[in-house]
């Protein structure tokens, strides 16, 4: 028979304030990123660093929290961030990598994974899309 052991309240709360506080840190320094403020991309030590607690415990306690990794939430944000700056044909797909901190063959590797197509192959579908909803409400 397995015992089951329960967190004491204080603790569990604890949990998600650090889990909440990791991802409030993510969205300011990827909006500090996209203004030109910093250069860098956070990695999980640095958040740590700015949260006072070791990375093995932040990465733990995240896991515990909500059943996924830290770099699971991160790269979710920066495939959002990556999908709306590829709505803007202005900019070029090598700009938008270097903004996200990538180089070009990275980020098309690091998008590609996640999205299952190229960022070219997801702008020319955007395009169309919006081509075709354009078409339809024109007729």
């Amino acid at each position: 028979m397995a015992v089951v052991y329960k967190l004491p309240r204080k603790i569990a709360a604890r949990q998600h304030e650090i889990t909440a506080d990791y991802l409030a840190i993510l969205d300011r320094h990827l909006a500090d990123l996209l203004a030109g403020r910093v250069t860098d991309m956070y990695e999980i030590r640095d958040v740590a660093d700015e949260m006072n607690m070791h990375p093995t415990h932040l990465s733990n306690t995240i896991k515990l929290t909500t059943g996924k990794a830290p770099c699971y939430f991160f790269e979710a944000k920066i495939m959002d961030i990556a999908r709306a700056l590829l709505t803007d044909t202005h900019r070029s797909i090598a700009d938008i990598a270097t903004t996200l901190t990538f180089d070009p063959s990275n980020f098309t590797k690091f998008f590609k994974r996640f999205q299952g197509t190229t960022p070219r192959q997801y702008r020319e579908e955007i395009w169309l899309a919006n081509a075709l909803n354009t078409e339809v409400l024109t007729i």
